[in-house]
């Protein structure tokens, strides 16, 4: 008997605000609730924002002031879920942790706005989201579940490039797949974030799982993306629902498009200093080449209005400490209709064959498609990761504090 399932993966962008993202979150899972969809997933970093383009005023060795007014303004759009910094796993899955006196639950709510979504559309929803913790910013996937609420959160094992300056490590142990069963399917769901779905061994400790349904939130918009998710779909034996945004300049939030040190930025601006000449006091600003050269430029008077700090005279629209990321706002260009990041969400079958997408260069899509979990058993009629062609006899793979083993049902 056909084991029948709607999923659904939305190419959908962040918005200005993590509250104005949250509320368009719920206006998609209810476009897909009135289509019939059970699962639906939104991109990485879906919640909180994906900092494309940022460097955050970093270089090896050296950091500016406005840069950390970037990671400011980051850190306050990452979500709060009332977590530990070292994961407290099923305690925080079960709502077992202290709460703050006089409130009714940890965090800044956003735990409980997934869950009422949930819950009112009947929808399971899956998300990517930046999660502060402490002092640190994680990124994450959540798993929402319209009966019970979240079911499991899983924290990126290994950031990539510059991710690494911003986001911190999770832990290999909230790779544990998650079951449910939705009218009558039985699910076993793994998430692995980006370029995770990269990493070999992480791969096989999804498949050990003997997962059927594989969420990957990327921000990877290049074409190569989907060669690697159908391989997934192939190798597993599984759904591959895979979620993307898709980002004109010109959508970036503000605090990126304010700075100076975005990629259109060549150079890490460097504070104008005053110099002193013979006769009196002369105006000047040092600034950086490309090649990482600083030259002192003379100031005239009529350069700009000129600001005492310290008693030093230096030009309003120079880096100062008492300067903000968003107050230099960046006219508009041409180049702002530029893709930042171009989409391709796609949706793959168990034989790797391409069931939806990929999508390029179209915002707020969603693609829905049903699908027949039954595929995955014929699929592993000649293959099957997870069992005896694994050859676990031979090749063993431990992962720490992760159970490898099927979990029940």
């Amino acid at each position: 008997m056909p084991q029948l399932l709607k999923l659904a993966s939305a190419q959908a962008r962040t918005l200005e605000t993590t509250q104005e993202t949250l509320h368009a979150l719920e206006a998609t899972t209810k476009r897909a609730a009135a289509q019939g969809v059970d699962i639906i997933l939104f991109p990485e970093a879906y919640l909180g924002g994906y900092p494309r383009t940022c460097n955050f005023g970093a270089a090896v060795g050296a950091r500016t002031l406005e840069g950390r007014e970037q990671f400011l303004a980051y850190f306050h759009d990452a979500v709060d879920l009332g977590d530990t910094p070292a994961g407290a796993g099923q305690d925080w899955v079960e709502k077992k942790l202290e709460l703050p006196r006089g409130k009714k639950f940890r965090g800044d709510g956003v735990r409980e706005e997934l869950e009422r979504i949930a819950r009112e559309t009947g929808v399971f929803v899956v998300t990517g989201l930046v999660e502060r913790c402490a002092g640190t910013l994680y990124c994450g996937a959540v798993f929402v579940c319209p009966k019970l609420g979240v079911r499991a959160k899983r924290r990126k094992v290994m950031p990539t490039g510059s991710e690494r300056l911003v986001w911190g490590q999770g832990s290999a142990s909230t790779l544990r797949a998650v079951t449910t069963e939705i009218k009558g399917v039985k699910l076993c769901m793994g998430s692995a974030i980006c370029w995770e779905n990269y990493m070999p061994l992480l791969r096989q400790s999804l498949y050990s799982q003997n997962v059927n349904l594989w969420f990957a939130p990327t921000a990877d918009a290049r074409d190569t993306w989907e060669s690697l998710v159908r391989t997934i779909g192939c190798e597993g034996r599984c759904f591959v629902v895979s979620a993307n945004q898709c980002v004109q300049r010109k959508h970036l939030p503000s605090w990126i498009k304010g700075g100076k040190t975005t990629q259109q930025s060549q150079s890490i601006p460097v504070k104008p200093e005053a110099s002193k000449a013979s006769g009196g006091r002369r105006k000047s600003t040092i600034v950086g080449t490309e090649e990482g050269h600083k030259i002192c430029l003379p100031l005239r008077e009529d350069d700009g209005e000129l600001q005492e700090v310290n008693g030093d005279s230096f030009m309003e629209e120079s880096l100062s400490p008492k300067q903000t990321a968003t107050s230099q706002p960046v006219p508009s260009s041409p180049a702002d209709e530029e893709y930042v990041s171009r989409g391709g969400t796609c949706i793959i079958s168990p034989m790797g064959e391409i069931l939806a997408g990929p999508v390029w260069e179209k915002e707020d899509e969603l693609l829905i498609i049903e699908v027949d979990f039954e595929d995955c058993e014929r699929g592993r009629l000649d293959f099957d990761s997870a069992g005896s062609y694994s050859r676990s006899d031979s090749f063993k793979l431990s992962v720490e504090g992760l159970d490898l083993n099927p979990p029940p049902w």
